[in-house]
């Protein structure tokens, strides 16, 4: 019953997005798992409200007869063909240059598959109430774990691709900075990499965000200096002090914006944040791409900041409901 729990996942969430996205403007993130932008923005909430329903349906076997089941089908074949679509951009991107994907294969194609995997299902094999509720722990297990799997998920796939184009500005997220002012290696491989995206001409300007040091030196001077250090002219440096956190790194930029005159902007930060930063960012009305830090080495607790990030991604994502 594996594939029930991954229906009553991608059902309860293409519901709760779509919900969600009628009370809270920025709220619906059915594109984290499937993008339907030709459809105008009515038909694609009709859309994926009909697949959350009839992946649900079919999870809690309640699609009986065949009229229902052809229905079901025929619903998700049509989301199936949009994921199909997002690997097709996915592969022509990737061989344009345009993106450079650490995961040579979509996350899309993964939930193409899927979905013709329960929409065949439907078909073929309908799930009869008294099946599903012997098999009740199997698909809460499944849907736990899809859970997890989710945010990690993005974090693999989403956040390993580096989106970098033509920008106004690059925002760097602040990283931990040592008592004598040294950065530390989180902090120096963010930073580095946005130099990068400096002398490459793809930006003019540099902002640095972060909150307070261990010492007098706070994360954006010690970002700073490293900057200057790298041929950065300083007055191509702009200084956030007070970005505390992912929220007010996004809050402080984007009031910020207007007076820079930014448009486009890239962000850079580790690949296990930048689906959170992604998605703080598009809360805000700002549709902004990533590039992931390129590391020198593998950080040390790099395992407990992916668990943590599993759970903040989820707390950031029902922020505006429980708040």
């Amino acid at each position: 019953m594996i594939a029930r729990g991954i229906a009553t996942f991608l059902g309860v969430f293409a519901l709760t997005n779509c919900v969600g996205g009628i009370f809270f403007d920025g709220f619906d993130a059915n594109i984290w798992w499937v993008r339907t932008a030709p459809l105008a923005a009515w038909m694609r909430s009709l859309l994926l409200c009909a697949a959350g329903t009839v992946l649900l349906a079919y999870a809690l076997g309640l699609l009986k007869n065949m009229v229902l089941r052809r229905f079901g089908f025929v619903i998700l074949a049509v989301v199936a063909v949009f994921a199909l679509a997002n690997s097709v951009d996915f592969f022509a991107l990737s061989a344009g240059g345009r993106i450079r994907p650490w995961v040579p294969v979509p996350l899309s194609a993964i939930v193409a598959s899927a979905l013709c995997w329960i929409a065949v299902g439907i078909i073929r094999n309908p799930i009869h109430s008294e099946w599903a509720r012997r098999s009740v722990l199997t698909g809460v297990v499944t849907c736990g774990a899809m859970a997890v799997a989710f945010p990690l998920a993005q974090m693999f796939f989403f956040g390993t691709t580096d989106y970098r184009r033509g920008a106004d500005v690059a925002v760097v997220l602040g990283a931990r900075t040592y008592a004598d002012g040294t950065a530390s290696q989180a902090l120096a491989d963010r930073v580095r990499t946005a130099v990068e995206l400096y002398h490459q001409g793809l930006v003019d300007r540099l902002i640095f965000s972060g909150g307070p040091g261990d010492g007098a030196t706070s994360e954006p001077q010690a970002m700073r200096r490293i900057a200057i250090d790298s041929s950065v002219p300083q007055d191509a440096v702009v200084l956030d002090e007070e970005g505390l956190n992912t929220d007010a790194t996004v809050k402080n930029t984007v009031l910020a914006f207007p007076q820079l005159k930014v448009h486009r902007v890239l962000v850079v930060s580790h690949a296990y944040h930048l689906p959170r930063v992604k998605l703080a960012y598009q809360r805000a009305g700002w549709d902004v791409r990533t590039v992931p830090a390129r590391q020198s080495s593998r950080l040390r607790n790099e395992p407990i900041y992916i668990a943590r990030e599993v759970v903040a991604l989820w707390a950031y994502y029902f922020k505006p409901i429980v708040s």
